[in-house]
């Protein structure tokens, strides 16, 4: 018998309200298939040699199709708007804004969830194959602070991705 999921969504919290959201979406198994090469190359610094990803990375073809689509959700929902995204080599990070206007919530507003998932379904659907895992990471943003140091990770976190917490060794070829 499986484990029982956890939730990781607020319980009581409507998800289709005016805020700030911060996206964080798996490819299954943490495949890297979204970036054409993340192979680093070595650089001086200061008379130091370190790692430094490739920059900017290039998209693999999976890559471009889930950009394209990205840029399409706030066509799909015109009350949401993409303030922020990081396409890295296993994952997606998204910073979305939704603004109902002053009439509050529509009647038929999507929540995160279903934007999410609907988006992961167009994605899969173009690549004629599944590439998500299930679920996703959500992070309700409540303060401008907590909005900046958010836009500040999306903005590096590519330069950063051998320090990623999803980053792991590719395995050795012999």
């Amino acid at each position: 018998m499986k484990p029982k999921r956890k939730i990781n969504r607020l319980t009581e919290y409507d998800y289709a309200q005016n805020s700030a959201y911060f996206i964080t979406i798996c490819t299954h198994e943490r495949q890297r298939i979204l970036w054409e090469n993340d192979t680093f190359t070595e650089a001086e610094n200061v008379g130091a040699s370190i790692a430094r990803p490739q920059h900017p990375p290039a998209l693999s073809k999976a890559g471009k199709v889930v950009e394209r689509c990205i840029w399409e959700i706030p066509k799909q929902y015109p009350h949401i708007s993409l303030e922020k995204y990081a396409i890295m080599p296993n994952h997606v990070h998204l910073l979305l804004l939704i603004q109902n206007g002053p009439g509050g919530r529509p009647m038929v507003a999507p929540t995160i969830s279903t934007v999410i998932q609907q988006f992961k379904g167009v994605v899969s659907k173009r690549l004629s194959r599944p590439i998500w895992q299930k679920s996703f990471h959500d992070h309700v943003v409540r303060t401008e602070h907590g909005y900046a140091q958010i836009w500040q990770y999306i903005d590096t976190n590519p330069q950063l991705w051998h320090k990623d917490c999803f980053y792991e060794e590719p395995p050795h070829e012999p």
